[in-house]
C-alpha cells in the first residue's frame, strides 16, 4: 500500500508539471488557449520575519488549469493500468 502512494504522487506531480508546460505552450494559440484557463490563488502578499541575521519569507501561490486537471488524470489512469498489468 505504500508503494502505491508514492507512485500516485509521483504520477500527479509529473501531471502537473506537464499540464502546467502545456497550458503555458498553449495560451497564445487561439484554438487551445482553453487549456490555460483556470484559478490562480494563494497569499496576496508574501509575510516576510526579519530577524536581522537573517529573513524568513512565507507565502504560496497555487494556478490550477484545464491542462493541469486533464494531465494528472490522465496520469491516474496510467498509474492504474500500470499497476493491473505488474
Amino acid at each position: 500500500m505504500k508503494h502505491n502512494f508514492w507512485l500516485n504522487l509521483l504520477l500527479i506531480l509529473i501531471g502537473v508539471v506537464l499540464g502546467t508546460m502545456v497550458a503555458q505552450l498553449t495560451a497564445d494559440i487561439s484554438y487551445m488557449s482553453w487549456l490555460s484557463f483556470g484559478l490562480d490563488f494563494g497569499t496576496k502578499s508574501p509575510v516576510v520575519v526579519d530577524l536581522g541575521l537573517f529573513s524568513i519569507t512565507f507565502g504560496i501561490r497555487i494556478t490550477i488549469t484545464v491542462a493541469s486537471i486533464i494531465f494528472v488524470a490522465l496520469s491516474i489512469w496510467l498509474g492504474r493500468l500500470i499497476m493491473k498489468r505488474y
